[in-house]
């Protein structure tokens, strides 16, 4: 019945030996650790402060270029307790105890500072805040330093140089640096349409221009596609009409999008492709389709991911709903 209601006679993807298993609540779960046992070992080993363990279970994994993987160590509350010792002692593999400590750090930093407005972060927050991403530079260019074919630090130091106020010139140069070892890289390119919105340092058009741009040079399949849904998103963001989506043309463009990208039978579904499908859920939602988005829903099959639905209040509240009507 779906194949015929979505339009698809393509084989469903093949069922992942390494899936958690779902724990719904009313059709919905909460995606933990990707999705992934693999990576949910690797996270317990991180909350343990067992650094054997954690090297062991990056086998599986390219530090260096799986950000998501990276994002759930640096995400494990007390892993900059010990992990600069770990980098210290252990040669061998500084430059991953480095990256990690690195993104921690730039994490941790935005933690002080919370999501709140500039002029509501205190002063004792910004100074919290810039010691934590000073620290976390110095390591993630050490990282880089000595793993020059990286691209993960590059995407991290994107959002401390962003935090920090750097400029132009020196976040420009680190774009290029990410994109010089991987021109493809979907986390780099989000992370320059946030660096381009005018709440930061960008003038409206710009983010969606380098969107539409970066989606051209994608093969079909390739999850660069959810660029442009996450530029779409961030123009919600920033606009006072919370219909400014609900448009043929914007509708149609995520359609195309998802269809290229996402929906496409050569989209591999790596640890964390959950994210991708929220993405496109999120902003197909936003835009009012009802042609692709049921479709998105579908596959999700209740998967939620707290990003990018934390750009709403209550967002898996509003994940269910979205679902709900879809």
């Amino acid at each position: 019945m779906f194949r015929k209601l979505f339009g698809g006679g393509e084989k469903r993807p093949a069922v992942d030996p390494y899936a958690l298993p779902a724990r719904r609540k009313n059709g919905v779960y909460p995606v933990d650790a990707l999705g992934d046992v693999r990576v949910l070992a690797l996270v317990q080993a991180a909350e343990a402060g067992d650094w054997e363990a954690v090297k062991a279970g990056l086998a599986p994994f390219d530090l260096g270029r799986q950000h998501r993987v990276l994002a759930e160590l640096a995400d494990v509350d007390g892993v900059q307790d010990w992990i600069v010792q770990a980098a210290e002692e252990d040669k061998e593999y500084r430059a991953t105890a480095l990256l990690i400590s690195g993104a921690r750090h730039v994490l941790w930093g935005w933690e002080a500072r919370t999501s709140a407005r500039a002029v509501d972060v205190s002063r004792e927050q910004w100074q919290v805040f810039y010691q934590r991403l000073r620290i976390g530079e110095d390591q993630l260019l050490e990282a880089a330093e000595l793993r020059p074919e990286w691209v993960t630090p590059w995407r991290r130091l994107l959002t401390s140089g962003r935090g920090m106020s750097l400029g132009l010139d020196v976040n420009e140069a680190r774009l290029d640096a990410a994109l010089r070892r991987d021109p493809l890289d979907l986390e780099t390119h989000i992370e320059w349409v946030s660096y381009l919105q005018p709440r930061w340092s960008g003038e409206p058009g710009q983010a969606m221009e380098f969107a539409r741009e970066a989606v051209t040079a994608a093969p079909e399949g390739h999850r660069l596609g959810c660029v442009v849904a996450l530029a779409h998103i961030e123009d919600w963001v920033e606009s006072d009409d919370k219909d400014c989506l609900d448009t043929p043309a914007i509708q149609n463009e995520l359609k195309d999008a998802a269809r290229h990208s996402i929906l496409h039978p050569a989209y591999e579904r790596r640890p964390g492709w959950q994210e991708d499908f929220n993405i496109f859920a999120m902003a197909l939602s936003l835009a009012q389709e009802s042609v692709v988005a049921p479709r998105v829903f579908h596959e999700l099959d209740g998967a939620y991911t707290a990003w990018p639905w934390k750009f709403m209040a209550q967002p898996e509240k509003m994940y269910a709903h979205f679902r709900r009507h879809a």
